[in-house]
């Protein structure tokens, strides 16, 4: 299986993963193949792209940290609550959806506890009209990936988890219109936008039974370790850690994915950026974790090397974070070859690792999938 992003799409390609709609219904199953009005409607819905597996793909599994189901109905579950915060919803139901939303945590740190060797290989497939609540996920599940590195109990997991998942329930009291706009915001709108974090706070600290830990890391998510950040500029350890950690997750999902007013970061290009902002927004600590737990080159993304061979990356390490392990199909003058592997963990003349596309050999060669 592959990645393979939206322009890269061709017909006769086969679906390694299934898609589904916001309504978490199947838009796409497993082994169909693409069509034209597949990939329009894909491009529509605003997801990057999408899994294919053919011949050159069909030997790498892209293993998940959490699985697919949990995933969307934790989305569908936390889409309730924040709508319900939107509208102040004085009912059963929102008891409902916040002790639904706890439960789902538990079951997230459980699955990750039970992954905890896994390197997140994070592409992530969102939805741009449902991007607040796919965000708040990833959020949680990559804040809930840091605390197991770092050692942390699960009950303080389920606590990290929980103020990640609700860290952005305050911009459902922010005018929508400045959260989407399509340019630079005003100094009045920037100032607007910067007050969700004490919104969410003050929302859950009156409206539910949750952790202090938590909603604390909800105030704190956008505080910077250099002093700079907000609501209250707190600096080092003054921020509290699941304010630290929620920062960290927040910045690089929000980095890869693509928003009204920019295009997604690849995951080596947001990464870099949280390591070059080590002592200045970031904990030092954290990011040196962070990087050995979320992979910069995913496995199943296409990559060229410094010799400019292409490939397909299998494999990611811990100790060697930038150093994946790849499958070479393609040579530097886009000849496809009989496959080999690099693994640049040991082969330190090869420099650069690009992630790249590799969308034509698929076909003419379909039959070798089976």
């Amino acid at each position: 299986m592959r990645f393979v992003p939206v322009n890269g799409l061709m017909e006769g390609m086969y679906v390694g993963k299934s898609l589904f709609d916001r309504n978490n219904q199947l838009l796409l199953s497993k082994g169909s193949v693409v069509q034209k009005s597949y990939i329009d409607k894909i491009y529509k819905m605003g997801y990057q792209g999408i899994y294919v597996e053919d011949y050159i793909s069909s030997d790498i599994e892209v293993k998940d940290i959490i699985s697919d189901e949990l995933r969307r109905n934790t989305v569908n579950t936390i889409k309730n609550v924040f709508i319900e915060a939107e509208n102040d919803k004085k009912s059963s139901k929102k008891t409902n959806n916040i002790n639904e939303t706890k439960s789902l945590v538990t079951d997230i740190v459980d699955e990750i506890l039970e992954n905890q060797d896994t390197i997140v290989n994070l592409i992530d497939l969102k939805m741009f009209d449902d991007y607040t609540f796919y965000h708040c996920v990833n959020v949680a599940v990559l804040s809930i990936v840091l605390g197991t590195s770092i050692g942390l109990n699960k009950e303080k997991l389920y606590n990290l988890g929980l103020g990640a998942i609700l860290h952005d329930i305050g911009k459902m009291f922010v005018d929508s219109k400045i959260l989407n706009k399509n340019g630079k915001l005003t100094e009045e709108e920037y100032k607007h936008i910067q007050k969700h974090s004490e919104y969410g706070y003050n929302y859950l600290k009156e409206t539910f039974e949750i952790p202090l830990s938590s909603y604390i890391g909800v105030l704190q998510h956008h505080e910077k370790y250099d002093g700079t950040g907000y609501p209250s500029n707190r600096a080092k350890d003054d921020i509290s850690l699941f304010g630290r950690i929620i920062g960290i997750a927040d910045v690089y999902d929000a980095l890869t994915s693509t928003r009204p007013y920019r295009k997604a970061l690849l995951p080596s290009e947001a990464i870099e950026y949280i390591m070059a902002n080590g002592g200045i927004m970031f904990d030092v600590n954290l990011i040196q974790n962070f990087v050995k737990k979320v992979a910069p080159f995913p496995v199943g993304t296409c990559v060229e090397l410094s010799n400019r061979y292409k490939g397909i990356v299998v494999e990611n390490y811990e100790e060697a974070c930038c150093r994946p392990k790849i499958k070479i199909v393609l040579d530097d003058n886009n000849n496809e070859v009989d496959s080999f592997y690099y693994n640049l963990k040991d082969q330190k003349e090869l420099r650069n690792v690009t992630i790249t596309s590799i969308s034509d050999l698929s076909i003419g060669n379909l039959e070798k999938c089976n």
